[in-house]
Formats: C-alpha cells, structure tokens, sequence
C-alpha cells in the first residue's frame, strides 16, 4: 500500500483523539511524548489525510488546558508528598535535581514559567502539578496555561503542517522514504534540543550547589 493510501485510511477523528488523549497525559504529569504525536499528526494534516489542522490545533490546545488544569487540582491536592512519590515513578522526570529545577523557574518567572514552560519538555510535564504545590493562584495558571497552549499547539500545527505542505511533492516522490526521513529529522531536531535544555539544567544545579564565596 502506498504511504498516501494508508494516511488517508486512518480516522481524522482517530488522530484528534489521540493528539488530545496523549497531550493531556503529558499535561497532567505523566512523560509522554506529546510533542512527537503533535509533529507526527500535523505532518499527517498536510498531506490530504482529511485531518483538518485547525481542528488538529483545537484539540491539541484543549488537552494542554485540561491536562494541565488537572495537574494544577492534583498538585495543591497533594502538595510535596505527591512530588516524593511521582519521583518515586519517574525518577528520570522527577527527580530532586529537576524539581528544584522548576521550583526556581517557577519562583523566579511565576506566570511566565508556566507560559514557556509548554515549550520546554522537562517543565511541560512539571507545570500544572508544580503550580498547584506552589498554590499559585488559579486565574494566573489558568490564564497563562491557556496562552501557552494555544501558541504551542496552534503554532507547532501550522510550522509543521506548512513545511508538510511545501515538501508534499518531495514525500510523494520517496514514498514511504520521505515519511520516514521527515520524522526522523523532527526527532533529531527534538534530541538536540532536549540535549541542549539537559545541559543548560545541568550547569544551573552546579552553580546552585557551588557554596558561597567559593569563587573568591
């Protein structure tokens, strides 16, 4: 079957589903790759799947706001025990190193942490359940995790359904080739970047632990 028959095959309502399903998860606290099934489904989108983008947008934004707006009840819920124990699950997302990590980035930016922080994995995850522990105030999670997921999803959708548009006669050509080749490159652009955030995070708790007057 070629590429273009299979990707017209599956359900548009399917895609909007899984989309909102997975990015909520994310949201919510759990690690998934979110982002990944964003690409994966605008690049979809842009191929005459009968995926329309903006409804792609739509859903995505809604599982973000709802995912989040979850966590956030969850983390004021359970306060630090619920951290202890997430670290507990997910020692590789949630460990003391990170929490601290977006604790400072959420004390020091307030709103805007939580704005950013739907575009950076590590805090993506982190956003709803740590602003509930930190009691912020609901309006102001609310209002900038509604802008931060309507700019994240919406602008993710249209960058990846627009370049899907302008390569459709370059992955016609490859079949099944430039399918692969265009998701590759989407997960090595999502390495890099997430190589970079562990560095910076890295060189961020270094300094935090060098003790006072150290460098004088």
């Amino acid at each position: 079957m070629h590429v273009q028959e299979w990707l017209d095959s599956v359900p548009a309502v399917a895609v909007y589903a899984l989309v909102a399903l997975v990015i909520g998860l994310e949201s919510l606290g759990i690690p998934l790759p979110g982002e990944i099934v964003l690409i994966s489904a605008a690049l979809m989108s842009s191929q005459h799947t009968g995926i329309n983008p903006v409804v792609l947008g739509a859903c995505a934004t809604a599982g973000a706001v709802i995912g989040d707006s979850i966590g956030y009840a969850i983390g004021r819920k359970g306060g630090r025990p619920l951290l202890a124990w997430l670290g507990d699950k997910f020692p590789r997302h949630f460990s003391a190193g990170h929490v601290a990590t977006a604790e400072r980035s959420f004390e020091k930016w307030g709103m805007w942490a939580v704005f950013f922080g739907r575009f950076v994995a590590l805090l993506r995850i982190f956003a709803g359940p740590l602003a509930g522990v930190l009691h912020m105030p609901y309006w102001k999670f609310l209002t900038a995790n509604v802008l931060g997921g309507i700019c994240w999803a919406g602008g993710t959708t249209a960058v990846i359904y627009y370049v899907g548009t302008v390569a459709e006669d370059w992955l016609k050509r490859f079949s099944y080739l430039g399918l692969a080749v265009a998701v590759l490159i989407g997960l090595a652009s999502m390495l890099v970047l997430k190589r970079k955030a562990k560095k910076a995070q890295a060189q961020t708790v270094e300094r935090d632990a060098e003790p006072v007057g150290a460098g004088e």
